[in-house]
């Protein structure tokens, strides 16, 4: 990805529309243009404004744009509606919009979606009726009750009759009966009360030298007020989290906002409290789990500048922030940060995109950083600094592997004799373990002993996966699920079916027999599927109410639990599976990560990765420590076969309900595929998943060299292809899935 080439500063002259004139609009739809419209009497627009305008025979919302192109007839021409009462839409955000919108070769209308997600902020904020003291107090007749409303009225705040009630022990009825005798006025407040400003001069915790080294350097990228990509890399508990925060403090203490992004903002419970613990306030969040009222507050108080600090997914990226001074991404090597639907975007490019456009410091956190970054710091584009040891004097842990093949687990277990007597001891020393296995469910295929049936879902190139605590069969990719059946299918044998392979479950019952009176805890998605189930968790885990986790990828993710001393990874090899380009790279930091969970406090930790591949270069890499060698023995690799960072990747995903259409379309392609020095297309073949959710799917890859600029070729490409109406082409840019 490269960055673009010039910024508009935030605080431009903003072009003003008066009556007559033509402006262009564009609307969050699957559109590639803005339309025109004509600015009606009474009116004047600025570009940025939110308008609503007619639309054939319905209205909607969209953006002032910029002045009308003048092609549509001006008898033709049909006038704005109306102005919203909404902060404008930034000027850099909406050049945001049009670089995203090129970049990845989505409509700008589908971009602009993303970033009118709370549809309801474009009005005024609703505001609820409360009660507050009348300074001029009339002679009214008391009683008890009226006498304990005004109490608790004396020195604080409106309150709304049911909330004087309660607290007065009194009724509604009493609150009212005050109003309409004079004692209380009405006063009407926000629906939702407003964000509080975070304290930046709250004193925060004490440096390692190395953590405030990093950290002043930080703090003056903020205040130079200039764009600069900063790759915070230290190992596990290290503290990157504090040192960024310094940053965050300064940008605050100058005004500004700022936008931290997390790959599983559901998840951060333990990263909230920091927060919260260093700046005195919740920070304002930003995930699909958010109601509509809490995002319509959100996104209006971002819009106003009264939102100071955002902490969310990838998709808060496309907020209107009106004077972004720093964005963080943390964990910024995670996959989840890429976005798979929709408009297909990573969220750490994008992010610094973001940075690059309102010129200002970009910081990407990570204890291990993409091959790309690491490859842009190395090349001089972005800047790196290191936190080479953990804070507080907590040693990283030691790390074992277990040959799988010279000992191997008894029969029908996962465990081996190793895994399992290390996992024995540390419950027997009063400490915490963490089984890693990053398999959901009970286990991920069940066949029939008689004749082989496998089940598999009808809807997807997958197998069903068992959830026995559920009692379902699930398909994992569209959710299909059916109760277990008493006998096969196939051959109508009973209880002939038997589960294949551990899931978290499987893994879990035998823990269980292993020690019976275990206090344990199952981390996967099934089970962790909202913020308050996972803060939940982490309380039990911190609070030493669980002795052994067993937990899916979700639990390698920054999480500092003082009494967790051992970290056993069931399979190591799993991610090692299939020809995915960045397979290694993937499986190292995982395990790195989860790994990384063990020992943070003053107790020493333990690591165990169970492999059936010892001398893989992931697992010796693993074992010694040696990250940068890893990486630079990656990075000759994907050198030698022109392979990302050293080339690009566009990935066309040709998909349909007929099979038929869909090879038809996928051969066409392949005959209008460009031809020119530098320019290589692979396929068509069948996706791994060959049906997905009842469409079916084929792949064409095209690869270049990393200086040509691929977004012009692959739209004339398409431009220069037909398909059939229910086929659809999807285009992704930097591919980071093959699946």
């Amino acid at each position: 990805m490269t960055a673009p080439t010039d910024t508009t500063p935030e605080n431009e002259n903003v072009p003003r529309y008066g009556p007559g004139e033509r402006v262009a609009v564009l609307l969050p739809l699957p559109l590639r243009a803005a339309y025109d419209y004509r600015v009606p009497d009474g009116l004047i627009l600025a570009a940025g404004d939110f308008v609503n305008v007619p639309l054939g025979n319905r209205r909607a919302d969209g953006v002032v744009w910029g002045a009308g192109e003048g092609e549509v007839a001006e008898k033709k021409l049909r006038d704005v509606l109306s102005k919203l009462e909404c902060p404008p839409l930034p000027a850099v955000s909406r050049q945001f919009v049009d670089w995203v919108a090129a970049y990845t070769l989505h409509s700008r209308g589908a971009v602009l979606k993303m970033a009118m997600s709370a549809r309801d902020a474009l009005s005024p904020p609703k505001t609820i009726s409360a009660y507050a003291l009348n300074p001029d107090l009339p002679e009214i007749r008391s009683t008890p009750a009226r006498v304990r409303v005004l109490a608790a009225l004396q020195g604080g705040p409106p309150r709304t009759a049911t909330d004087l009630a309660r607290e007065a022990a009194s009724s509604t009825g009493v609150v009212k009966g005050l109003y309409d005798a004079g004692a209380l006025v009405k006063v009407e407040l926000p629906a939702l009360p407003p964000f509080p400003e975070p304290q930046w001069d709250y004193d925060g915790p004490s440096l390692s030298k190395e953590q405030a080294t990093a950290a002043g350097k930080l703090v003056e990228d903020v205040k130079k007020d200039k764009f600069r990509v900063t790759v915070l890399d230290g190992v596990p508990g290290s503290g990157k989290t504090e040192v960024y925060f310094q940053a965050v403090a300064e940008a605050l203490k100058r005004g500004r906002q700022v936008l931290v992004l997390l790959p599983e903002i559901a998840l951060s419970a333990q990263w909230l409290a920091r927060f919260r613990g260093r700046f005195g306030v919740d920070p304002g969040v930003w995930h699909s789990d958010l109601s509509a009222s809490q995002r319509r507050h959100t996104w209006r108080a971002v819009a106003e500048g009264s939102a100071k600090v955002i902490v969310g997914a990838r998709s808060a990226l496309f907020l209107p922030f009106p004077d972004l001074g720093l964005i963080v991404i943390d964990e910024e090597h995670e996959s989840a940060f890429k976005q798979e639907e929709g408009v297909i975007y990573n969220g750490r490019d994008m992010g610094v995109v973001r940075a690059h456009l309102g010129n200002i410091p970009a910081v990407l956190a990570s204890a291990t950083p993409s091959l790309e970054s690491v490859v842009n710091a190395d090349s001089g584009r972005y800047d790196i600094l290191h936190l080479p040891a953990r804070h507080g004097g907590a040693s990283l842990p030691d790390i074992q592997l277990v040959d799988m093949i010279k000992e191997p687990p008894p029969r029908g277990r996962w465990l081996s004799p190793v895994l399992a007597g290390a996992v024995l001891k540390t419950i027997s020393d009063g400490e915490q373990a963490l089984l890693f296995l990053n398999r959901r469910g009970y286990a991920p295929l069940t066949l029939c002993r008689t004749c082989g049936h496998r089940f598999q879902c009808p809807r997807c190139s997958s197998w069903l996966v068992e959830h026995r605590l559920q009692g379902r069969l699930q398909c994992h990719h569209c959710g299909y699920n059916i109760s277990p059946p008493d006998k096969c299918p196939e051959c109508e044998t009973e209880d002939s079916l038997v589960a294949c392979g551990p899931g978290v479950e499987r893994l879990a019952e035998e823990v269980e027999l292993m020690l019976p009176d275990v206090r344990l805890a199952i981390a996967a998605s099934d089970n962790i599927s909202s913020p308050a189930a996972a803060a939940e968790l982490i309380r039990r885990i911190e609070d030493h109410e669980v002795d052994v986790i067993i937990g899916t990828q979700i639990v390698a993710k920054g999480y500092h639990f003082p009494m967790l001393t051992l970290v056993g990874v069931v399979d190591g090899d799993l991610g090692l599976q299939g020809g995915d380009l960045r397979a290694s790279e993937r499986t190292y930091q995982l395990l790195y990560q989860v790994g990384g969970r063990a020992g943070r406090a003053d107790r020493p930790g333990r690591v165990v990765v169970q492999t059936y591949m010892k001398q893989h270069p992931v697992m010796s890499a693993i074992l010694s420590g040696e990250k940068a060698q890893f990486l630079e023995a990656e990075s000759r690799s994907r050198q030698q076969i022109a392979m990302p960072p050293f080339g690009r990747l566009v990935a066309l995903i040709v998909s349909g309900p007929n099979e038929f259409a869909v090879d038809e379309a996928a051969r066409n392609l392949t005959r209008t595929a460009p031809h020119m020095d530098g320019v290589q297309v692979l396929g068509p073949a069948p996706a791994p998943f060959a049906l997905l959710r009842g469409r079916h799917r084929r792949r064409l890859l095209l690869k270049a060299d990393k200086e040509i600029q691929v977004q012009p070729i692959v739209r004339r490409w398409l431009a220069h292809t037909d398909w059939h109406n229910s086929v659809r082409v999807q285009v992704d840019i930097d591919p980071m899935s093959f699946m």
